[in-house]
């Protein structure tokens, strides 16, 4: 036997969540009991018939019991790696790769070509 906890999933509690995502859940769980899903709360007939049958009541119990097996994604935004060139004072973003039309460009010489290259490897030409 070992002395350590056993890492259980956390319960989540109702004040984490914000009132657009609680009023989500339970619209969600309504629309979902008002089209015949099964109850997962036990509730006897006589509280039913207090509460009219009304699904949004019923999921707002569901809800507030804490039983409903409905999660919440927050996706964070993505950083986005810039780097300034110091010469022609642009901004390149790494993470973007836009299409550029390639008649709008000028034919470049051999030596200014030799010498992009070279900045871009870091090397002085």
């Amino acid at each position: 036997m070992s002395t350590a906890k056993e890492s259980k999933p956390a319960k989540i509690s109702i004040d984490q969540f914000t009132k657009y995502e609680i009023s989500r859940i339970v619209g969600a769980r309504a629309l979902q009991i008002s089209m015949n899903a099964p109850i997962l709360i036990a509730l006897k007939k006589e509280e039913l018939e207090a509460m009219n049958y009304d699904s949004l009541k019923i999921a707002e119990l569901e809800f507030k019991s804490g039983i409903l097996p409905i999660t919440v994604k927050r996706p964070f935004p993505q950083p986005k790696e810039l780097e300034e060139d110091k010469k022609d004072e642009e901004v390149v973003i790494k993470d973007r790769k836009e299409k550029v039309d390639v008649s709008d460009l000028e034919p470049a010489d051999e030596e200014q070509e030799e010498q992009a290259e070279a900045e871009e490897k870091g090397i002085e030409a």
